[in-house]
């Protein structure tokens, strides 16, 4: 396995179990999700497993427009003034799910599944529910080698099932099982959506925020890589949107859910960057190897990027026209970052003076007069 993959799974399993632990949600947001559901008289039935962090306000809020009548299950701890007319069980996947015995949902929204027995116990005990949606990951290749591969690729295998332990390794490894799980418990009822990363208001790891408030700042900003290297990602509304748009068309099967459309280079990304911000950003692309020899690591000190060649060369290049043809729609890019820069903004100043992902600006500044100093003695 490479350092580079390594170091993305590494990154990937932390950020999962970073959304059982919260960052402060803006009061605005809070009050918009948890205002009076649509209208109709018999309403449809969600049950949505966890709620509280990052993709669950926003699947609320997308399940709120299409009128449905909304429960969450989670153990009350992280974000719980969220939602107070919702309806809320409290337990513990692991081992306590007595308050949701004896209920039916017309639909369940998994966004907190990391171990099979954990997902098995709730997807078997909710099987007379009408669907079953297990949030994954597009981290369960074993092989990123191959641009342009769908969700038929061989996904990663762990040497002992039934070790649970959630690390760089077996992150991906135990996500397949997962989906397996759900998919055994709730056979012809299940849909799979694998995720790249998850991106927007409400992000507690700053894997793409980094992006928006660099380039804001201005001055001369570290650009990785070459322009036309690619990158993917998905707003986590627009996520919640096609999550709910499955169950709304009774829509099953396994979806990759990343985006855009159409393929995006970082210099797409760093340029709508500076045009939402309107800063006077100057790019300066550091060659791959280069950033290697200074110890800059992709996808954690460079957040979003990866070379694209070698065991990488299809990170960023995953088919999705399944799920475009499934319905999956994007918003566009400037909105997304417009959207994350406000909710940043309203962070208490504490959190915002260190990103929790990227370069601060003095290691930044250090690469970037190595790289100068290089390209002088070139010339």
């Amino acid at each position: 396995m490479s350092t580079t993959r390594r170091r993305f799974l590494q990154l990937s399993a932390a950020a999962g179990s970073a959304l059982a632990l919260g960052d402060r949600v803006p009061r605005t947001f809070a009050a918009d999700v948890a205002g009076p559901a649509g209208g109709g008289d018999k309403k449809k039935t969600l049950l949505i497993l966890g709620g509280t962090m990052f993709l669950g306000p926003a699947l609320v809020e997308s399940a709120r427009k299409l009128g449905y009548t909304i429960t969450l299950f989670n153990r009350g701890k992280t974000n719980p003034q969220l939602f107070p007319d919702v309806e809320k069980l409290h337990g513990n996947r692991d081992g306590d799910l007595k308050s949701l015995v004896g209920r039916r949902w017309d639909a369940v929204v998994d966004t907190s599944g990391y171990v099979p027995r954990v997902v098995r116990d709730s997807a078997t005990l909710l099987k007379d529910s009408g669907h079953y949606v297990f949030i994954s990951t597009i981290s369960v290749y074993s092989d990123n080698s191959k641009p342009g591969a769908d969700e038929t690729a061989a996904v990663g295998k762990i040497a002992n099932e039934k070790d649970e332990k959630v690390t760089g390794e077996s992150y991906g490894p135990l996500k397949a099982l997962c989906e397996q799980a759900a998919m055994d418990a709730m056979p012809g009822k299940t849909t799979v959506i694998r995720p790249g990363l998850i991106v927007g208001p409400m992000d507690p790891s700053d894997r793409f925020t980094y992006w928006p408030v660099r380039v804001k700042r201005g001055g001369e900003v570290l650009a990785p890589g070459t322009p036309a290297d690619p990158v993917q990602f998905v707003d986590v509304r627009d996520l919640a949107d096609f999550a709910l748009h499955t169950v709304e068309a009774k829509t099953f099967g396994t979806f990759h859910v990343t985006g855009p459309a159409k393929e995006l280079g970082m210099d797409g990304l760093l340029d709508s960057c500076k045009s939402v911000s309107k800063s006077d950003a100057k790019f300066t692309w550091v060659p791959a190897d280069f950033l290697a020899e200074q110890k800059v690591a992709p996808w954690s000190d460079m957040p979003v990027w990866v070379p694209p060649i070698g065991d990488s060369a299809g990170f960023a290049r995953s088919n999705i026209s399944k799920a475009l043809k499934a319905g999956l729609v994007f918003r566009p890019l400037d909105v997304t970052l417009r959207d994350t820069l406000a909710w940043w903004d309203t962070l208490p100043a504490a959190r915002r003076e260190k990103l929790k992902s990227g370069l601060t600006a003095a290691r930044e500044a250090e690469v970037l007069a190595a790289w100068h100093k290089h390209e002088t003695k070139k010339s």
